[in-house]
């Protein structure tokens, strides 16, 4: 573990470390440490583990969008992030971009599977960030989600 994760909450290190390592695979289009990264997250408890990258995603769409989020923007992320890996699933990534947003509508079909979640997730995020580090983004998240759940 890392000096960076010390200052995170039990139950996320181990989402900030595997997904950290997921979104560093994709960077060096690393296919294979991108399955075995995937694979240790999507273990983790899928709940936590959703609120955690969710969060993360939704604030690196307002970061990106400060005066708003609209459909095309969201179009744009869609595409861009399918883009970036061979490998990416639009269904997948609109669906994790719909759940971070709050507006996933659930219809009674089942959830993608966790791995094609984690993976997919890492594709999102290592998108979203371009060139950025991630580290600074999991302390956002958990602040993030500290505050909802006093605000609840």
């Amino acid at each position: 573990m890392t000096e960076n994760r010390r200052h995170l909450p039990a139950p996320a290190r181990p989402i900030a470390a595997a997904a950290t390592d997921a979104v560093t695979a994709v960077r060096a289009a690393d296919a294979e440490a991108l399955d075995e990264a995937a694979g240790r997250l999507a273990a983790l408890d899928p709940a936590q583990t959703g609120l955690v990258l969710g969060t993360t995603v939704r604030l690196l769409l307002e970061d990106g969008h400060p005066d708003g989020l609209g459909a095309d923007d969201v179009r744009t992320a869609l595409a861009s992030a399918v883009r970036s890996w061979p490998d990416a699933d639009p269904q997948v990534v609109l669906w994790l971009l719909a759940g971070a947003l709050g507006v996933l509508e659930e219809d009674g079909s089942p959830a993608p599977k966790p791995d094609a979640l984690a993976r997919n997730a890492a594709v999102l995020l290592a998108d979203l960030l371009v060139d950025r580090p991630i580290e600074p983004w999991w302390t956002a998240a958990l602040a993030e989600i500290e505050r909802s759940q006093l605000n609840d």
